[in-house]
């Protein structure tokens, strides 16, 4: 393919965060600048943010930016999480159209040509749908399967099933997520919130490329609760019905003990007491905990804390608006990441 002339904003950005994947990160970085190349030629960027790893993963990252002018290094501060990493490295990214995908290859970059054509007709967004997964449990397809059937009946908006963070996006779609300020993000659903014309391109997922997977099922867990609670009141009505039904085995209760009075029949009763004090004190802790999930986010909101904290950019490419110091790449670096942390902040404060 003819390569283009580059300019400011490149005609493709791929993003992709990254936490302990020494061993995937020269595949990755291979297979997706091959698939760049073939696509846009010249005129595009690799996003690589790494979400304090401890491993190499950072060394190789650093290495690829400082060598590759191709490569963004973007180093936070800490580990926040996938999908804070992934934020940060769209926030960065300024491509005219952006590709999202997972450090560890199970989403095939050979599929770009394929997004790209689909956005050509017309999509602001293409996202990976998933016709089978290789590699992964039963456990964990039945449970991915039904979370995503689940979140689809307590929502309002539509999320595709069998779906996850894989997907190219416009730049006016991206613009909008951007904008966007939550501190506990389901960007799959964000995207799906933000409407525009979103297509499907069916593919199969395969197995990881090197490591462990970085999704325990404590994280699972996390993930889906951050996804329901963030799109959803269902379960705040739901505890409503349940008080009511506590409320209604309450008044049979208390019909119950009238009557042993009314009878005579006042000594025995131990076992309906603590019957009645436990079916009510546990729905009484079951709705404060879920209201105490939706008032935790809106304390952790309010505060308004930055999103994220870039400790470092690396880029070597010289021509880079954002990287205008030459003498010190380290010093460039620096700046750019006052910026970055600078719309974080902005980001977080909505």
């Amino acid at each position: 393919m003819e390569t283009r002339k580059k300019t400011a904003r490149p005609a493709l950005s791929v993003v992709s965060p990254c936490f302990n994947e020494e061993e995937s990160l020269p595949e990755l970085y291979r297979r997706v600048s091959a698939a760049c190349r073939e696509q846009v030629g010249d005129d595009y960027e690799i996003v690589l943010v790494d979400d304090g790893s401890s491993d190499a993963s950072r060394t190789i990252i650093r290495d690829l930016a400082e060598t590759d002018p191709h490569v963004v290094g973007v180093f936070l501060s800490r580990n926040y999480g996938h999908q804070i990493a992934l934020t940060s490295g769209l926030h960065i990214c300024r491509g005219d159209r952006t590709l999202i995908i997972d450090a560890d290859l199970q989403d095939p970059p050979e599929l770009l040509g394929d997004m790209i054509r689909l956005m050509d007709a017309g999509a602001d967004v293409v996202y990976g749908k998933r016709t089978a997964r290789q590699g992964e449990s039963r456990f964990k397809r039945f449970s991915a399967g039904a979370f995503y059937r689940l979140l689809n009946r307590v929502i309002d908006i539509d999320i595709p099933t069998d779906t996850g963070d894989f997907r190219l996006m416009s730049r006016r779609s991206l613009d909008e997520l951007n904008r966007m300020p939550e501190q506990h993000r389901f960007i799959r659903g964000m995207v799906s919130w933000l409407g525009f014309r979103q297509v499907p391109l069916e593919y199969v997922r395969e197995k990881r490329f090197a490591g462990e997977t970085k999704y325990p099922l404590r994280k699972m867990i996390h993930f889906a609760i951050d996804a329901i609670a963030g799109f959803s009141i269902v379960p705040l009505r739901l505890s409503v019905f349940l008080g009511l039904f506590c409320a209604l085995i309450g008044a049979v209760f208390l019909v119950y003990t009238i009557h042993g009075y009314l009878v005579g029949n006042t000594i025995q009763g131990w076992t309906t007491t603590m019957t009645a004090v436990l079916v009510l004190g546990g729905g009484q802790l079951l709705m404060l905990g879920v209201i105490g999930e939706y008032l935790g986010r809106l304390y952790m909101q309010s505060k308004n804390r930055p999103l994220y904290i870039i400790q470092d950019i690396v880029r070597s490419d010289p021509d880079d608006p954002a990287t205008a110091e030459k003498d010190s790449g380290r010093k460039s670096a620096r700046a750019r990441g006052k910026g970055v942390r600078k719309s974080a902040m902005l980001s977080g404060s909505h």
